[in-house]
């Protein structure tokens, strides 16, 4: 399935039929075993403290092994145009989500399939895997869609056990992983209202971001806590006479990060739609893990009210804002680290270039800001950040800046806020200015002695944590042969980012969105 926009403001999902895998790329039947055990990578940040590190028993890889990556297998997304859902490994195998709607869960060694489940809506989400009694084989893996449907399957055969509506607006949509803390499953809404919210004839805007806590075991919801507390209502018409709403905005396109020790929850928003924008766009929030009570909200961009057509001060859109907002997201998970001598900070990127450190026990008092770029729309940090034990590193996107300011990885003492390294763009000397950008948009990970980055131009890179300096290279936009037998090409590298478990590295490559150069594989490269 593909969401496309139609007329003014009509969300339209179309049916795709996608063939299941041939035969011959089907697994031999194996037993799961316990997918929580062993070298895993779980969800989005590894755990739930969203630091996207791997630590060296569960990599099996050292930096000094990064030269001698080859490509073992690549398996093809049918009809897709982006690989956007970031692969989640465990039991030696790989659960990943599609465009299409369906998720796979394949073998980590050989690519080959063990089940297909279709989700009946599009899944970017990563792949969260959790022990519970309602499978029948004890282990879940838990997942959302473009629907704004969360589900849970087994994970070792893909038959449904429950399937759950996080939210009814018809802009909702679920972007990140859920986390799962104990036996509840925290999951974030985002929603792409802010696409058809400047048409002249569409009454701009109603929806509101919110964090749900669900029961693992049945999916039933314990609590629900919008972003903006107040209900949107009317508040002006615009030229055309079409009835104007706000408060609206502030969706959750990232993550939750959870401290179980404390009982806390840590989310981060996006822009406002409409006026009056609300405190908590832009904003970290912390929220109880119990009952889902605010517990404080940090605004890091006041005032930051955007839909398409406007921005940057000015806009063509019938439902600007009188002062227009730069469109700076926060779609950033907050990553929760200690300090040398206990103190601990959230660590952050913005799509305004700049970083933070905030401190989750002072009401998200700035501990230090670090600017690395000008920011836009599309720029800054936009999807993930990473963090070992003393140095945060930010990937910089500003693809709609001049290519020479596109791009680039810096590596920040978390201490001090102070630059340890800044590893400029490789420059490149293809055509297409956005779809073959040097900009690294996408989230990084990192592994002891080693950064894995990829960029808008296809490359995938792992550079030195010491300095900088580039390990490895591989460029995946190339026409692959698959393990499935579908045509595979890869493109540009945005919205997830790589995997490292096992002694593999797995990759999506493909983002045929906002300039984006299309794609639709997933990749897995080991040691020879």
């Amino acid at each position: 399935m593909m969401l496309r926009m139609a007329g003014l403001g009509l969300f339209v999902i179309t049916i795709t039929l996608v063939a299941p895998p041939p035969a011959w790329a089907q697994c031999e039947a194996r037993p799961l075993g316990n997918p929580l055990q062993g070298a895993v990578w779980n969800g989005w940040g590894v755990d739930n403290t969203n630091g996207r590190f791997q630590n060296a028993k569960a990599a099996g890889l050292r930096a000094e092994d990064l030269p001698r990556l080859k490509l073992k297998w690549a398996f093809g997304f049918d009809k897709a145009t982006s690989a956007f859902a970031q692969p989640t490994v465990a039991a030696g195998r790989v659960f990943v989500g599609s465009q299409g709607g369906q998720v796979f869960s394949l073998d980590a060694a050989t690519g080959c399939t063990f089940w297909t489940y279709e989700a009946g809506a599009g899944v970017r989400t990563a792949v969260v895997i959790g022990a519970t009694r309602a499978a029948p084989s004890g282990y879940a893996a838990y997942f959302g869609d473009i629907r704004a449907n969360i589900h849970a399957v087994d994970a070792a055969s893909g038959q449904r056990v429950w399937t759950q509506k996080v939210e009814t607006h018809q802009a909702a949509r679920v972007t990140a992983a859920p986390t799962l803390a104990g036996d509840r499953l925290v999951v974030t809404v985002s929603s792409l209202e802010e696409v058809p919210g400047g048409a002249a004839a569409y009454e701009c805007c109603t929806f509101r971001g919110s964090v749900v806590s669900l029961d693992a075991q049945s999916g039933k919801q314990i609590w629900k806590t919008y972003t903006i507390p107040q209900e949107p209502r009317p508040t002006k018409k615009n030229a055309k006479g079409v009835t104007q709403w706000g408060p609206a905005g502030a969706a959750v396109w990232s993550s939750p990060t959870v401290d179980a020790a404390k009982g806390v929850v840590y989310v981060s928003t996006g822009n406002a739609y409409s006026e009056p924008a609300a405190d908590t766009t832009d904003s970290v929030l912390a929220l109880d893990l119990k009952t889902g009570n605010r517990l404080w909200v940090k605004q890091l961009t006041p005032s930051d009210v955007f839909v398409v057509g406007c921005g940057g001060g000015t806009g063509t859109a019938t439902n600007c804002a009188d002062k227009p907002g730069p469109d700076f997201d926060i779609g950033n998970s907050p990553i929760l680290r200690s300090l040398p001598g206990g103190r601990q900070i959230l660590v952050l990127g913005q799509k305004s270039g700049v970083a933070w450190a905030l401190d989750p026990n002072k009401q998200g008092e700035v501990v230090w800001r670090f600017v690395a770029g000008k920011g836009s729309a599309l720029g800054g940090m936009e999807w993930g950040s990473a963090a070992d034990d003393e140095i945060a590193y930010f990937p910089l996107s500003d693809v709609l800046l001049p290519p020479a300011q596109q791009g680039g990885l810096f590596a920040v003492r978390m201490a001090t806020g102070e630059q340890v390294w800044h590893a400029p763009p490789i420059p490149v000397t293809c055509a297409s200015p956005r779809g073959c950008s040097p900009a690294q948009s996408a989230a990084i990970s990192v592994i002891p002695g080693a950064v894995f980055s990829g960029a808008m131009n296809g490359y995938l890179r792992a550079y030195s944590t010491a300095d900088g300096k580039i390990i490895w290279e591989f460029n995946t936009g190339q026409e692959f042969k698959t393990v499935n037998g579908v045509a595979g090409k890869g493109g540009s590298i945005n919205g997830p980012g790589p995997t490292i478990a096992g002694g593999m590295v797995f990759t999506n490559s493909g983002y045929g969105q906002f300039g984006g150069m299309v794609g639709n594989v997933l990749l897995a490269f080991g040691i020879d």
